[in-house]
């Protein structure tokens, strides 16, 4: 019997929107379209000494540390059969290059189509006649910006989502998908714009293609498609996308990464991560460390880890609180940061972070004081709790021992107060935190499931076992406060990866 087994599935890569005719050109000229670009960056070492550090490219990357290989053989693709750890391409702008096609772009239920026939002939080139292997086979996909698109096309469009290739699909990993649209100084690109198929990210034609009706949001998998199973990763970098000469980057603003707006780049219910990167270019979402290291954990992990702050006090600095004895009215929002970054395994010597939401990326949740701590008055049947992240770890990467160890930096930040209706700047002071600590997690699986134990660096060695976390229910809580008054907890969700 042919070999078809969990984790590791063929991955099929669907890359983003090319808009002029010199684009197409230029995408269908390469085989992986864009899958194959790395990236080269300089490192300070402790002696001052400034080196280079390579990133090879996600699809190197795949064959060096995993084995996977890809569909080329000799200048041509392969014919019979090919291992399940194969890399494909779906080439949907082959039709608009009039060197490979008829030269007319495919629309998005076009591309989605053709995936679909991409699929069938990835189960066929695997499995074979193996009738066993075809209905154990499953597959990856991988797609940038327009590319989750098609690939949500597939899974929710009414003539595709109950076809035998849509139900092959495994997990869907997207690179910076605008999932609810573009929008550009403000407007979601309108559904009249036809010229070279922007349309394709106006919400009314998203509706459309993904079969949503009616919806001013479409940013939802609406039962279609399990939610654990798609994982957003969202730029937040928009200084380096210099698609337009950098009037892309102007027209998306700052909380974007150049072309998507951060409240747009996921779908509802899935996990996500932030990273501080463009949508495309040298310094893209794609052709970067992190942007790899949250796509093998996702698929290949075997663990998602969930953290919610559950805040008890939220204390105002003196001045305020006398303000507010004296029945005076206190408004104020609050910023929550949280970076995640594993510990690496020894054949590694570099750090990365899963996830990187802070202030200064304007990617910090931010919640309202009513939405926590009066949920009532804020129309809310119950806390709003900020959830600060949800990433996925691989017990295959643990080079010592038998535990999962991560940091997580944690920072709490209020915004300016107001008093009465008017905003006092003065009450504080720029770069204090209301709570800030960095964390060392770690969670070692047991016959009984987990013990999780946490290090607070500022008073010890992340290196120490720490002190273990009590559960609540099957959740771990580890209790938070300071000298300032604050207090609250982290909850720790963790749970075996969809597999």
């Amino acid at each position: 019997m042919t070999s078809v087994s969990a984790p590791f599935h063929p991955i099929i890569y669907v890359r983003g929107f090319a808009m002029t005719r010199g684009e197409v050109e230029a995408t269908t000229s390469t085989p992986y379209m864009g899958f194959n670009q790395g990236a080269t960056k300089v490192r300070q070492h402790w002696d001052g000494e400034i080196t280079r550090r390579y990133f090879e490219s996600p699809l190197i990357r795949l064959m060096k540390d995993y084995g996977y290989e890809d569909f080329y053989l000799e200048g041509n693709l392969r014919t019979g059969k090919v291992s399940a750890k194969t890399i494909f391409i779906h080439r949907y702008y082959d039709q608009a290059d009039p060197d490979f096609g008829s030269g007319k772009r495919p629309s998005i239920l076009e591309a989605a189509k053709s995936l679909k026939a991409l699929i069938a002939r990835v189960r066929e080139a695997v499995c074979g006649n193996d009738k066993n292997a075809k209905e154990a086979f499953r597959v990856y996909l991988v797609a940038h910006s327009m590319g989750g698109l098609i690939c949500r096309a597939l899974l929710q469009n009414k003539d595709l989502r109950d076809s035998e290739e849509a139900k092959t699909v495994d997990k869907v990993f997207t690179y910076a998908t605008p999932h609810n649209g573009i929008e550009m100084g403000g407007f979601n690109v309108p559904a009249a714009l036809g010229i070279w198929d922007i349309n394709n990210f106006s919400r009314k034609e998203m509706a459309k293609y993904l079969s949503l009706g009616r919806r001013k949001n479409v940013a939802t998998l609406n039962g279609h498609f399990d939610p654990n199973r798609f994982f957003c990763l969202i730029g937040t970098n928009p200084q380096n996308y210099d698609v337009a000469k950098g009037l892309s980057s102007w027209l998306a603003g700052d909380m974007s990464d150049g072309l998507v707006r951060i409240e747009n780049a996921y779908v509802a219910g899935a996990p996500r991560a932030f990273v501080h990167r463009s949508h495309g270019g040298p310094l893209g979402i794609v052709n970067s460390e992190e942007g790899y290291q949250n796509l093998v954990r996702f698929l290949f992990g075997d663990i998602r880890i969930d953290g919610i702050l559950e805040l008890e006090k939220l204390p105002l600095p003196p001045s305020v609180q006398k303000a507010k004895d004296k029945d005076k009215e206190i408004r104020a929002s609050y910023w929550f940061e949280a970076r995640i970054s594993p510990r690496p395994p020894d054949d590694e010597n570099h750090t990365y972070y899963l996830t990187d939401r802070r202030k200064i990326n304007f990617s910090a949740v931010m919640r309202k004081y009513d939405e926590m701590m009066k949920p009532e008055e804020a129309g809310l049947e119950k806390p709003r709790w900020p959830f600060l992240f949800s990433t996925h770890l691989d017990t295959r990467k643990i080079s010592r021992g038998d535990t999962l160890v991560f940091m997580l930096e944690l920072a709490v930040t209020p915004t300016d107060y107001e008093i009465d209706g008017f905003l006092f700047f003065d009450r504080t002071i720029p770069g204090e935190d209301l709570y800030s600590e960095n964390l060392c997690i770690r969670a070692t699986r047991n016959d009984d499931g987990w013990t999780v134990r946490c290090n607070r660096t500022s008073k010890d060695w992340g290196e120490k076992i720490g002190h273990e976390l009590e559960q609540d229910g099957e959740d771990f809580v580890l209790p938070l406060s300071n000298e300032k008054g604050f207090r609250g907890r982290l909850r720790l969700k963790l749970k075996g990866a969809p597999s």
